[in-house]
């Protein structure tokens, strides 16, 4: 049993990261992820860890110092958001393509222009081909938790990838809740010590980094990184069951809230679960047959878990807090389409664009969502596939 404290999302993380102490941090500050690495800062002015904290000129800069440190052997974490993730870009795939086992905390904001610092997916949803392993935190008790795990994902020699792991900027990271923290001890026995099996200051071992890939190789190293994602479910499975042994907090691929029975869902991401839970319960006590499959895991995309979710819904309403511009809908809705296509599982599938620059989602509004449902149910089809939530017309 741990201790009940009151956190932010940012201080959630922070502990985190004390708690693992990783030999090496980057940091580089943006709004709303500059109070994480403040909290980290702190423990590092004051001793209780013994990082090599760098604060560098960009993003750009701290993801390449996390790049040359995990190369060198050392366990590595940083965090971001929105617009400094992007300027990791060109890093990002770099460190997945040479199989860096890195952790970052992304404190999900929308991207510019015009220039916002609230929360929407655009940042993690434009990540989503870099080869990282991206986990979603519904509230501040899962951004601490899936850190912890992360660590322990990505260290794993069968996997070898970088995790992100996401907190909804503002709504959870400057948002305080109650949860609970873990003994310091036991998170050092979970995530164990990193012991990397090649590292570039091995030198009766020499091994090289990121060199010059022509045709001859590169397809095979892709596919090395396609195999390796496909490890991590096993992993990622084996490191939930692991933590809730630890923790008494099962984690999986998804989470089914209420599915038992039900007709219509809805599938979101990050901290809209929570309120789309509170729309159940209500709906639920009315005797509506509803409820919501959370993903916690994106990559890799959990397909025979949600099909399996999916199996007896009629109708099912995919929420994308992000656009992917000249797509037939958002991120999260095309991977659930894709994954439907030749099953042999029929539901219909709506997409809804909601909260963008930090828009509020109500429950009326998501309670709406569920009429709309309904009224596929009684009509017998779709009015409109895409669907666009709370947007002034």
């Amino acid at each position: 049993m741990g201790k009940i404290v009151a956190l932010t999302g940012n201080d959630a993380a922070g502990t985190a990261m004390v708690q693992i102490k990783p030999d090496v941090v980057a940091a580089f500050p943006i709004t709303p992820q500059t109070e994480l690495m403040h909290k980290f800062a702190d423990a590092v002015a004051d001793g209780e860890v013994d990082t090599e904290f760098v604060l560098v000129e960009s993003e750009h800069s701290a993801m390449s110092a996390a790049v040359g440190a995990a190369a060198a052997g050392a366990r590595v974490m940083t965090a971001t958001s929105a617009n400094g993730f992007a300027l990791m870009w060109e890093i990002v795939y770099i460190a997945a393509s040479n199989r860096l086992p890195i952790v970052m905390t992304l404190v999900n904001r929308a991207l510019s222009a015009p220039i916002n610092i609230h929360c929407d997916h655009s940042d993690s949803m434009g990540g989503r081909d870099a080869g990282w392993i991206q986990i979603h935190s519904e509230n501040s008790q899962e951004v601490y938790d899936n850190l912890i795990q992360g660590v322990k994902i990505a260290e794993n020699k069968d996997v070898l990838l970088p995790v992100m792991v996401t907190s909804d900027g503002f709504i959870l990271s400057h948002t305080l809740e109650r949860m609970e923290i873990l003994d310091e001890e036991d998170v050092h026995r979970f995530v164990g010590e990193y012991k990397p099996a090649h590292t570039l200051l091995d030198v009766d071992h020499p091994v090289t980094f990121g060199p010059l890939d022509l045709p001859d190789y590169y397809f095979e190293h892709k596919r090395q990184q396609v195999l390796a994602m496909e490890e991590a479910r096993r992993v990622i499975l084996e490191v939930g069951k692991e933590f809730e042994k630890l923790s008494g907090r099962g984690y999986g691929f998804l989470e089914e809230y209420q599915m038992e029975g039900a007709e219509r869902a809805i599938v979101a991401l990050g901290s809209t679960a929570g309120t789309v839970k509170q729309v159940v319960d209500a709906l639920r006590e009315r005797g509506e047959r509803v409820g919501l499959i959370k993903l916690r895991v994106f990559r890799p995309f959990p397909k025979e878990e949600l099909l399996e979710a999916l199996r007896e819904v009629k109708v099912v309403a995919i929420f994308d807090r992000s656009h992917s511009f000249g797509s037939f809908g958002g991120p999260l809705f095309t991977e659930v389409r894709s994954v439907l296509y030749g099953s042999d599982i029929s539901v219909e599938v709506l997409n809804y664009i909601y909260g963008l620059g930090g828009r509020n989602i109500s429950l009326e509004e998501i309670e709406g969502v569920f009429s709309d449902l309904q009224g596929v149910i009684e009509r017998g089809g779709v009015k409109e596939r895409i669907n666009y939530l709370g947007v002034r017309e």
